[in-house]
Order: C-alpha cells, then sequence, then structure tokens
C-alpha cells in the first residue's frame, strides 16, 4: 500500500491524536519539572538529590509513556489503513451496482422511447393521408367554386360590356349633337362676325372719306378739344367761336382768364389736324426710305409753321387775348413728332407765339389753369372773409361782455349760497340742545303746521 492510500481521514485522525497526548504529556512533566525546581530551589543538596531522582522516576515515565503512545498511533494507523480499505472495497462495489441499474432503466427507457416513436409514425401517416384527402376534396370544392365566379363575372361583363357600349354610343351621339351644334353657332357667330367686319370696312370707309375732307378732320379735332375743356373747367370758364382781333375772327376754343379791367382776358385755342402730311411720313418710315421720310418731315414742318403764322394773325390780339396761342393736335403721335424736330416746338414757341399742345399736354395745362382759376376765387373772396371776421369780431365782444355779466351773476349767487350755509351752520348749532321728538309725532305735528298755514 503506497503512502497516499494510507493518508485517508481516519487514519490521520488516528496518528495525530497519539501524537497531541505525547505532547501534552511533555508539557505537563516541563510544568511539573519548572514546578519542583521554583519549589525546591532554596532547600539543601538532599532535596537536590531527591529531585533528582524524581525527574529520572519521571523521565522514564514519560520514555515508556512515549513507548506507549508510539505503539498505540502504530495500532491506530494499521486499524485506519484497514478501515479505508474496506471502505474502498465496499464503495467499488456499489458504484457496480448503481451501474448496473442504472443501465437497465437506461434499456427500458430506451425501449419505451422506440415504442412510442413507432406508435407517434403510425399516427403521423395516418394524419397525413386524412389531411392529403382532406386538401384534394378542399382543392375540388375551390375549384368549383372559382369556375362558378368565373362564369359570373363573364356574365356581369358582358352586361357592362353591352351597358358601356350603349352609354357611349348614347354619350357619342350627344356630345356629337352638341358639338355641331357649337360649330353650327360658332359658324353663325363667325358670319355675323364678317358682317360686322364688312360693316367695319365700310365704316373705316366712311372714316376714311371723312378724313380726306378738311373741315371734317377739324371737326374732329374739336370734338376732342371740347371733350377735354367740358371734363376739366367749368362751362363759365371757357366758349366756343368767340370773336378776336378787329375783324372779329373767330377761334375755336377761348379760355375765359381774368383781366385787370372789366372784361377778361382770352386765351385763344385752335385744333389742327394735319393727316396727309402726317400720313406721308408713317408710310415713309415704313417703306424705309430715308429721303421719303426727310421730305415728308420738311412738309409737315412747313405745315405747321404755315398754321402758326395763321393762328397768330388772326387769335393773337393783346390786350383782348393772351400774348400767345395753344395750337392742339389731336394725335399723340403726331405731337410726340414735332416734338421729335429739333428746335420746331421753339421756333414756333418763339416765332409765332404758338405753343403746340397734345391731348396729354393739353389736360395738364388746363389742370393747372383750374388750380389758377381756384386761387383766384379765393383771394377775390379772402376780403368777404376779413369782413365776416369783422362781424364776428363785433359779436364775440357782445359775447364777451354778456360772459361778464353771467359771471357777476353767479359769483353774486355764490355769495349768497355761502351766506345761506353760514345761517344753516348757526341755526343747527342752536338747535343742537334741542330735545328730538319721535319721528310719528314730528310728522304729526308737521303735518298739523302745514294744514294751518
Amino acid at each position: 500500500m503506497s503512502s497516499s492510500e494510507a493518508f485517508t481521514p481516519a487514519a490521520s485522525s488516528s496518528f495525530i491524536g497519539p501524537m497531541l497526548l505525547g505532547v501534552a504529556g511533555g508539557i505537563v512533566v516541563g510544568f511539573l519539572v519548572f514546578f519542583l525546581v521554583r519549589r525546591f530551589g532554596g532547600r539543601g543538596q538532599g532535596d537536590a538529590a531527591d529531585v533528582r531522582e524524581r525527574l529520572g522516576r519521571l523521565e522514564k515515565a514519560v520514555d515508556d509513556l512515549r513507548t506507549l503512545l508510539r505503539d498505540e498511533a502504530v495500532r491506530d494507523r494499521l486499524q485506519a489503513e484497514e478501515a479505508a480499505r474496506a471502505g474502498r472495497e465496499e464503495l467499488a462495489a456499489s458504484i457496480r451496482s448503481l451501474g448496473a441499474m442504472l443501465a437497465e432503466r437506461l434499456d427500458g427507457d430506451l425501449r419505451k422511447q422506440h415504442a412510442t416513436l413507432g406508435e407517434m409514425t403510425e399516427r403521423l401517416t395516418a394524419l397525413l393521408s386524412l389531411n392529403e384527402t382532406k386538401l384534394e376534396r378542399l382543392r375540388e370544392a375551390v375549384e368549383a367554386k372559382l369556375e362558378r365566379l368565373r362564369q359570373d363575372n363573364e356574365q356581369k361583363l358582358e352586361a357592362m360590356r353591352r351597358t358601356v357600349d350603349e352609354k357611349l354610343h348614347e354619350t357619342l351621339e350627344r356630345r356629337l349633337g352638341e358639338s355641331f351644334r357649337q360649330v353650327s353657332e360658332r359658324l353663325e357667330r363667325v358670319h355675323q362676325g364678317l358682317g360686322e367686319m364688312q360693316a367695319l370696312a365700310a365704316g373705316v370707309g366712311d372714316l376714311k372719306r371723312v378724313l380726306t375732307n378738311v373741315k371734317a378732320r377739324g371737326f374732329l379735332g374739336e370734338i376732342r378739344l371740347e371733350g377735354l375743356l367740358s371734363e376739366i373747367l367749368t362751362a363759365d370758364q371757357f366758349e366756343q367761336q368767340v370773336p378776336l382781333g378787329p375783324r372779329g375772327e373767330r377761334v375755336d376754343f377761348a379760355i375765359r382768364l381774368p383781366g385787370k379791367g372789366e372784361g377778361p382776358v382770352w386765351l385763344p385755342i385752335d385744333s389742327k389736324f394735319p393727316l396727309e402730311d402726317y400720313q406721308r411720313l408713317l408710310e415713309a418710315e415704313e417703306a424705309g426710305d430715308r429721303q421719303a421720310v426727310d421730305e415728308a418731315r420738311q412738309k409737315l414742318e412747313a405745315r405747321l409753321r404755315a398754321e402758326a403764322r395763321s393762328i397768330q394773325a388772326k387769335y393773337v390780339h393783346p390786350p383782348q387775348t393772351t400774348e400767345f396761342a395753344l395750337l392742339f393736335v389731336p394725335l399723340e403721335g403726331l405731337y410726340a413728332e414735332i416734338l421729335r424736330r429739333p428746335g420746331l416746338f421753339e421756333a414756333l414757341q418763339r416765332e409765332f407765339r404758338v405753343v403746340v399742345v397734345g391731348p396729354t399736354t393739353a389736360a395738364a395745362l388746363l389742370h393747372s389753369l383750374q388750380m389758377g382759376f381756384r386761387t383766384l376765387a379765393i383771394e377775390r373772396r379772402s376780403g368777404e372773409v376779413w369782413r365776416l371776421l369783422g362781424a364776428v369780431k363785433n359779436d364775440f365782444a357782445r359775447f364777451a361782455e354778456l360772459l361778464d355779466k353771467t359771471q357777476k351773476k353767479l359769483q353774486e349767487a355764490s355769495h349768497s349760497l355761502d351766506d345761506a350755509t353760514k345761517k344753516t351752520r348757526t341755526i343747527v348749532r342752536r338747535l343742537k340742545d334741542v330735545e328730538v321728538l319721535p319721528e310719528a309725532e314730528a310728522g304729526r305735528l308737521l303735518g298739523a303746521g302745514e294744514e294751518d298755514g
């Protein structure tokens, strides 16, 4: 037996016990020796010999005890080894018995599991066959229902197709009818428009014939000028066909301006419409003929100079009129062309005292004159305003006197009220000691006094 096999818990306990007893005996012997030495240390030599004898016996007893303990320890170790060997053999037998029992149980469990698996396999096979049968029946039922649904859908689709065809046919006929009706109406409108265009063309021809007549063109310019004057000025601020100058030449329109004397000062306005010259200029510009454009502009300038000279000679006669006159052209394009000619506008104003105005410029000038008329009216009314303020001042002075009198009356009334208040306080102080009567008796007495009165 090896040392590792011999060193078991039982063997170690049997070996340690005697060793502890030996150690305890040694300690006891040492203590006894120490005690005896202390006790007999001061005595004589005889006592020392006695002590040594006793110590010798004690040492012998200790040796005997040690030997006994060693033998006891050997016996205990042998017994422990024997007990350990028996325990190991018993444990091995138990393990072998347990292994055999476990093997038997595992074998039984395996047989049971094999049997259970067989039963489950049979059941699964039966379930699979049953499911296949049910699925086959379900497939047949679904196919039958799908076939019925397909037939129903085909019938419904056929009915819907017929309905849609009918509605489409009806809608198409209605739409086509409406479209033909609209086309007919529009063709009728186009026909009417063509008739109106023909009438308009005839009107344009008439207008062209009118514009080719010098007097008719002048009449159109006068209408345009009269519209501006009537829109901006009042009826008493301008007149039509006013005779001017020593020969009584009548101007188209004249604006009445305030003069220094009793009579007014007239601002003459004459309307001119040189359409032929302006038309030739436009045609030359459209054709791109530079020479024709220059010639047309020169003719237009010569025509305007001649008209300005005529206006100056006929209508500019100070002090009956202003020192200048207005030449009104009814087209903005013609007015722009006049301004485009270098120095023409200034030359007409400087040489002939004639100012050329277009519709927009004439409107601005008339607005300025209207503001001047309003300012003049305010200046004329200023005297009346001063007289009115003088009358108001006199009335205000009388009103101030009346206020002073009223203030004095109010002060007198205030003094009277102050005196009455003082007298009231005096009466209250004097009546302070008078006994107050009950309300019923006071009312009766006051009522009797009123009846007596």
